[in-house]
């Protein structure tokens, strides 16, 4: 039997590089498609490399042809609200426009089956709920705005050309490889977990908590952590799904509770046994004061069930990933 190929739109970052190796141990040859303005080249281990930007329609016929894969499953996009706030253009570009080149280069070569990385921002600041997938959505900025148009494009192309989609929402990934292959490295970082382990490493002077007056137990904002290895997992179901013929459908990812950001810090403190060295600073415009995700239809009608999202797990995993090396050495 023929080995099915997926093409993995931003394999060479942190969350395709996870699903690439997931991919590629479900039987799929996972073919990474990145150019590699935010990914890493040391991080595509797990199948083929093409080079090559989305906009690009050119190129994606190309490796279409090469590869015939079974299904897309698209990762790439800009993903930093502020510079989303402060340059929407760049996101409506970026995002929008060079995931209809490749939609339609999809279409174009016959291959309906489409996975899409989408975000529970599609909901906009909606403070203190569960997010499902029937929550409307009021995206505030920029990316969840982009990411909303994509969906949408979906859909319509679902109706005119018969592509078949799955769209994950979720809010924060976290945890790495457990086997530190690959892992989550930014530039610039943005994200608590590996900027509060570069703290702790003295790679930065202290972590800052954006915000300490919040009503919560702590006065730190709560968000829902899902470990990277239970998400991609999820991808991969999703895909089987597609696959089995079931038709599209949306599916938000999470735990249905939360951990506030001194949680966090406590956690790290007590896998690491390092300290923590943190500042206060004030709140950040738009930040929210809890968020969190629920994931009953992806648990009922995907199979799908997180096992290693708790604190400890994701923390010590990253930690591991952290102190093995990264891409830029």
């Amino acid at each position: 039997m023929t080995q099915r190929t997926v093409l993995v739109t931003g394999g060479a970052g942190y969350i395709g590089s996870h699903a690439c190796k997931v991919l590629r141990s479900a039987g799929y040859l996972p073919v990474t498609y990145d150019n590699l303005v935010t990914g890493w080249r040391d991080a595509v281990k797990f199948g083929p490399f093409e080079e090559g930007d989305l906009a690009d329609r050119g190129r994606l016929d190309q490796v279409f042809e090469k590869y015939a894969p079974v299904a897309v499953m698209h990762f790439a996009a800009r993903s930093l609200v502020g510079e989303a706030m402060a340059n929407p253009g760049l996101y409506w570009r970026a995002n929008v426009l060079s995931s209809l080149t490749l939609i339609e280069a999809a279409v174009a070569s016959g291959c309906l089956n489409f996975v899409f990385s989408s975000t529970c921002a599609t909901y906009g600041d909606q403070d203190g709920v569960v997010l499902d997938e029937e929550t409307p959505q009021h995206p505030i900025n920029a990316y969840g705005g982009s990411k909303r148009a994509i969906e949408d494009m979906l859909t319509d192309f679902g109706a005119s050309a018969g592509l078949n989609s799955v769209i994950f929402r979720y809010f924060n990934v976290a945890g790495a490889d457990p086997e530190s292959e690959v892992g989550e490295f930014h530039r610039p970082e943005t994200h608590l977990i590996p900027l509060m382990l570069d703290a702790i490493d003295g790679k930065r002077p202290a972590l800052t908590l954006h915000g300490t007056d919040y009503p919560t137990p702590d006065g730190t904002p709560i968000r829902d952590y899902v470990h990277v290895m239970d998400l991609v997992e999820a991808h991969v179901l999703g895909l089987e799904w597609l696959e089995a013929g079931k038709g599209s459908r949306v599916f938000c990812l999470g735990t249905g509770s939360g951990f506030s950001v001194r949680e966090v810090v406590d956690q790290a403190r007590a896998v690491t046994n390092r300290a923590v060295p943190v500042v206060e600073g004030p709140r950040r415009p738009g930040d929210a004061v809890k968020l969190v995700s629920g994931s009953a239809r992806a648990e009922k009608e995907l199979g799908w069930k997180p096992t290693r999202s708790t604190l400890p797990e994701m923390i010590a995993d990253a930690w591991r990933w952290h102190q093995s090396g990264h891409y830029e050495r």
